[in-house]
């Protein structure tokens, strides 16, 4: 009888820990709406003036017309620079970011890329990040902070000349802001696959637990 209270205990105690806190979940999801806006208005304003030879469908930009997209990409803007500055704060200070995103080595990003790729990973236990999640999620830290710089250069060349100058100039900061804008897209992607292929971490993030 008192194993299985014991039991009984534990498996309650297992479901009810919290993978994921209620300020990560928050912040989270406006991340995600907040960026979702800055890509579609992103794409109108690139519509405008394209930096290679081709141009992104209208049905999948937001804005309708230039002006319109940078009214929403100012917007967004705003959120997505509030809400990213507090979680990196957050993130220092609770340390999370050191728990769960270092160390970093070359031989447990090559070992779980090798895991990952014959479908060895193991995803049991979600408090936990494996290498592969350690280094996408902290590289795409650097990108969304080379993408707000780039993006600012973009905003005011002249004010902040000497930003823009790290940039190559407005030119430069603008292939910098368009393979940044495309490292995330690439990484939402991924993001979403690996959510959907492992659905207790989506609703980890959704409920906590």
């Amino acid at each position: 009888m008192s194993a299985v209270t014991v039991s009984d205990e534990h498996a309650a105690s297992t479901k009810a820990k919290v993978i994921q806190p209620a300020w990560v979940r928050a912040m989270h999801w406006t991340n995600a709406f907040a960026m979702v806006l800055m890509i579609m208005s992103g794409w109108q304003i690139y519509n405008a003036s394209p930096l290679f030879g081709f141009t992104f469908p209208r049905s999948i930009t937001l804005g309708g017309w230039l002006a319109g997209g940078l009214l929403w990409h100012f917007a967004a803007m705003w959120l997505l620079m509030v809400n990213g500055l507090i979680y990196l704060v957050m993130g220092v200070v609770t340390g999370r970011f050191r728990k769960k995103l270092l160390p970093i080595t070359p031989e447990g990003v090559i070992s779980d890329t090798k895991a990952a790729l014959t479908g060895k990973l193991s995803h049991d236990d979600l408090s936990r990040y494996n290498y592969v999640q350690k280094l996408l999620y902290a590289g795409i830290i650097v990108v969304g902070i080379l993408i707000v710089l780039s993006g600012l250069a973009l905003w005011k060349p002249v004010q902040l000349k000497y930003l823009a100058a790290l940039f190559g100039g407005y030119e430069g900061a603008r292939y910098v802001h368009f393979f940044c804008m495309a490292a995330i897209v690439a990484f939402m992607v991924v993001h979403v696959a690996l959510a959907l292929l492992v659905p207790k971490s989506l609703r980890a993030m959704i409920i906590g637990r």
